[in-house]
Protein backbone atom coordinates (compact mmCIF):
# COMPACT_ATOMS: atom_id res chain seq x y z
CA UNK A 1 0.00 0.00 0.00
CA UNK A 2 1.21 3.20 -1.13
CA UNK A 3 1.46 6.28 1.46
CA UNK A 4 0.01 10.05 0.10
CA UNK A 5 1.64 12.52 2.25
CA UNK A 6 -0.29 14.63 4.42
CA UNK A 7 -1.64 18.05 3.12
CA UNK A 8 -2.08 19.32 7.32
CA UNK A 9 0.91 21.17 7.90
CA UNK A 10 3.31 19.90 10.45
CA UNK A 11 2.48 21.08 14.16
CA UNK A 12 4.75 23.43 15.96
CA UNK A 13 5.35 24.00 20.04
CA UNK A 14 4.37 26.26 21.66
CA UNK A 15 7.48 28.06 22.19
CA UNK A 16 7.63 28.64 18.19
CA UNK A 17 5.03 31.11 18.26
CA UNK A 18 6.19 33.06 21.39
CA UNK A 19 6.79 37.07 20.62
CA UNK A 20 7.83 40.18 22.76
CA UNK A 21 7.25 43.66 21.67
CA UNK A 22 8.73 46.31 23.77
CA UNK A 23 7.98 50.78 23.66
CA UNK A 24 7.94 53.62 25.40
CA UNK A 25 5.04 54.99 26.29
CA UNK A 26 5.01 58.67 25.18
CA UNK A 27 3.15 62.36 25.44
CA UNK A 28 1.08 61.45 22.23
CA UNK A 29 -0.20 58.01 23.81
CA UNK A 30 -2.15 59.69 26.62
CA UNK A 31 -5.93 59.97 26.89
CA UNK A 32 -7.51 63.30 28.73
CA UNK A 33 -6.70 61.85 32.10
CA UNK A 34 -2.81 61.69 31.71
CA UNK A 35 -2.85 58.54 30.86
CA UNK A 36 -2.47 56.32 28.09
CA UNK A 37 -5.12 55.77 25.72
CA UNK A 38 -6.64 51.90 26.02
CA UNK A 39 -7.04 52.54 22.29
CA UNK A 40 -3.19 52.66 21.97
CA UNK A 41 -2.84 49.28 24.53
CA UNK A 42 -5.09 47.70 22.15
CA UNK A 43 -3.53 48.38 18.96
CA UNK A 44 -0.06 47.19 20.74
CA UNK A 45 -1.80 43.40 21.82
CA UNK A 46 -3.03 43.44 18.55
CA UNK A 47 0.39 44.24 17.14
CA UNK A 48 2.39 41.43 19.03
CA UNK A 49 -0.76 39.09 18.85
CA UNK A 50 -0.75 39.78 14.61
CA UNK A 51 3.00 38.51 14.96
CA UNK A 52 2.69 35.46 16.59
CA UNK A 53 -0.41 34.29 14.73
CA UNK A 54 1.71 35.11 11.42
CA UNK A 55 4.94 33.32 12.69
CA UNK A 56 2.86 29.67 13.60
CA UNK A 57 0.69 30.29 10.84
CA UNK A 58 3.74 30.56 8.80
CA UNK A 59 1.62 33.54 6.44
CA UNK A 60 -0.66 35.99 6.76
CA UNK A 61 -3.21 35.95 9.49
CA UNK A 62 -5.72 39.01 10.31
CA UNK A 63 -7.74 39.55 13.68
CA UNK A 64 -10.99 37.89 13.61
CA UNK A 65 -12.05 38.66 17.03
CA UNK A 66 -11.09 39.98 20.75
CA UNK A 67 -12.10 37.47 23.32
CA UNK A 68 -11.58 39.93 26.07
CA UNK A 69 -9.00 42.28 27.31
CA UNK A 70 -8.50 43.30 30.82
CA UNK A 71 -6.69 46.68 31.59
CA UNK A 72 -5.52 45.67 34.92
CA UNK A 73 -3.37 49.20 35.84
CA UNK A 74 -3.03 52.65 34.17
CA UNK A 75 0.18 53.44 31.89
CA UNK A 76 1.50 56.59 32.13
CA UNK A 77 3.85 58.27 29.89
CA UNK A 78 7.74 56.58 30.08
CA UNK A 79 6.66 53.48 31.23
CA UNK A 80 8.64 50.99 28.87
CA UNK A 81 5.98 48.22 28.19
CA UNK A 82 7.16 44.63 27.15
CA UNK A 83 3.74 42.97 25.01
CA UNK A 84 4.17 38.86 25.49
CA UNK A 85 2.13 36.94 22.95
CA UNK A 86 1.82 33.18 21.91
CA UNK A 87 -0.62 30.85 20.21
CA UNK A 88 -2.46 28.99 23.13
CA UNK A 89 -4.87 27.14 20.87
CA UNK A 90 -5.08 26.11 16.63
CA UNK A 91 -8.27 25.07 15.15
CA UNK A 92 -8.81 24.62 11.19
CA UNK A 93 -7.55 27.73 9.95
CA UNK A 94 -8.05 29.90 13.22
CA UNK A 95 -5.86 30.21 16.26
CA UNK A 96 -6.13 31.93 20.12
CA UNK A 97 -3.66 34.32 20.67
CA UNK A 98 -2.85 34.92 24.37
CA UNK A 99 -1.65 38.23 25.05
CA UNK A 100 -0.07 40.09 28.66
CA UNK A 101 1.53 43.63 28.77
CA UNK A 102 3.89 44.47 31.83
CA UNK A 103 5.25 48.05 32.24
CA UNK A 104 8.72 49.37 33.61
CA UNK A 105 7.96 51.95 35.38
CA UNK A 106 10.07 54.83 34.51
CA UNK A 107 10.46 56.05 37.96
CA UNK A 108 11.09 53.26 39.86
CA UNK A 109 12.99 50.88 37.08
CA UNK A 110 14.74 48.53 39.68
CA UNK A 111 11.03 47.05 40.62
CA UNK A 112 9.60 43.85 39.00
CA UNK A 113 7.73 45.02 35.69
CA UNK A 114 4.04 44.98 36.64
CA UNK A 115 1.10 43.26 34.39
CA UNK A 116 -0.85 46.01 33.25
CA UNK A 117 -3.44 43.90 30.78
CA UNK A 118 -3.84 40.35 29.15
CA UNK A 119 -6.01 39.99 26.23
CA UNK A 120 -7.27 36.91 24.15
CA UNK A 121 -7.19 37.18 20.49
CA UNK A 122 -8.91 34.88 17.42
CA UNK A 123 -7.08 35.08 14.00
CA UNK A 124 -7.95 33.29 10.86
CA UNK A 125 -4.84 32.17 8.97
CA UNK A 126 -5.59 33.23 5.22
CA UNK A 127 -4.13 32.53 1.84
CA UNK A 128 -3.30 35.55 -0.74
CA UNK A 129 -7.02 35.93 -1.93
CA UNK A 130 -8.23 36.60 1.98
CA UNK A 131 -9.58 32.77 2.21
CA UNK A 132 -9.22 30.71 5.01
CA UNK A 133 -6.40 28.48 5.06
CA UNK A 134 -5.24 25.68 7.01
CA UNK A 135 -3.20 25.91 10.19
CA UNK A 136 -0.50 24.13 12.09
CA UNK A 137 -1.28 22.80 14.92
CA UNK A 138 0.04 24.25 17.97
CA UNK A 139 1.64 21.41 20.34
CA UNK A 140 1.78 22.44 24.08
CA UNK A 141 4.71 21.99 25.59
CA UNK A 142 4.02 22.42 29.43
CA UNK A 143 1.06 22.13 32.15
CA UNK A 144 0.91 25.96 31.84
CA UNK A 145 0.56 25.12 27.72
CA UNK A 146 -1.73 22.53 28.27
CA UNK A 147 -3.80 24.85 30.89
CA UNK A 148 -3.64 27.36 27.98
CA UNK A 149 -4.74 24.94 25.21
CA UNK A 150 -8.11 23.60 27.69
CA UNK A 151 -9.04 27.19 28.93
CA UNK A 152 -8.76 28.24 24.81
CA UNK A 153 -11.20 25.37 23.93
CA UNK A 154 -13.68 26.58 26.76
CA UNK A 155 -13.47 30.06 25.67
CA UNK A 156 -13.77 28.99 21.75
CA UNK A 157 -17.33 26.62 22.96
CA UNK A 158 -18.98 29.68 24.46
CA UNK A 159 -17.95 31.92 21.20
CA UNK A 160 -19.85 29.30 19.30
CA UNK A 161 -22.99 29.00 21.87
Amino acid sequence: MTEHPSTAPAGKPTSYSRVTLSRIMTAVDVNLYGTVHGGVLMKFVDDVAGAAAARHSGGTAVTAAIDEIVFSEPVRVGDLLHAHAQVNWTGHSSMEVGVRVVAERWDSAEDEPIRVATAYLVFVSVDVGGAPRPVRPVLPETTEDERRFREAEIRRAHRLA
